[in-house]
């Protein structure tokens, strides 16, 4: 009976769920303290064992070490509105653990653990660094040819924005849901197994 009456009707589209949250949760934070220990740890070297404006070739003419003080935003944009990117960063903090109760993705988790200890490493910068609390400039010291200098935290946090564009386009939710399309001539075809195939069932 239900068969007829959703024949030749748009069926809405099964969704995939995966719940390993827990497993989630330590995905999320193992790359999220790898990110920010490797960037903090970077910065630390750079600032010990070089000074201010030195250049040392790595690779030349492909990689240089160059250790420059950043007062704007990731890649050196947006210099003398240090203060705005302070609360940037620390709103998006915020925001991401906020979302962690929803978190359910492998990808997801990858995502925001990079972009979670990014925005944590140049935060930290910017609260604790000269000139003064929350105006810290951000050290710097990646330097390839016609590009910004940059930092791991700048690196961590495209790379988390970048596979949440890939995840969103490709219709993956936080939660690890997955919305399947299905043609109008799909009706008859199996739906895919979910949390949603015992309601469909009944």
């Amino acid at each position: 009976m239900t068969d007829d009456l959703t024949d030749g009707a748009t069926q809405p589209a099964p969704i995939v769920r995966h719940t390993w949250r827990p497993a989630m949760l330590w995905l999320f934070a193992g790359l999220a303290v790898f990110a920010y220990a490797f960037d903090q740890l970077t910065k630390l070297w750079v600032t010990s064992t070089m000074t201010e404006g030195e250049r040392i070739p790595v690779l030349p003419p492909l990689l240089h070490w160059y250790y420059i003080r950043n007062s704007g935003a990731a890649f050196s944009i947006g210099e003398n509105v240090t203060w705005i990117f302070t609360i940037i960063m620390a709103g998006v903090s915020v925001a991401i653990l906020f979302q962690l109760r929803r978190l359910g993705s492998a990808w997801w988790a990858l995502s925001l653990g990079l972009l979670f200890g990014g925005a944590l490493g140049n935060l930290t910068d910017r609260l604790f660094r000269e000139p003064s609390f929350a105006m810290g400039h951000v050290v710097d010291f990646i330097q390839l040819p016609n590009f910004a200098i940059f930092n791991i935290a700048d690196s961590a946090v495209v790379s988390g924005v970048v596979i949440i564009c890939l995840l969103t386009l490709r219709g993956i939710g936080l939660d690890g849901s997955r919305q399947v399309a299905q043609s109008k001539q799909g009706s008859n075809s199996k739906p895919v197994k979910g949390d949603s195939e015992e309601a469909a069932s009944e």
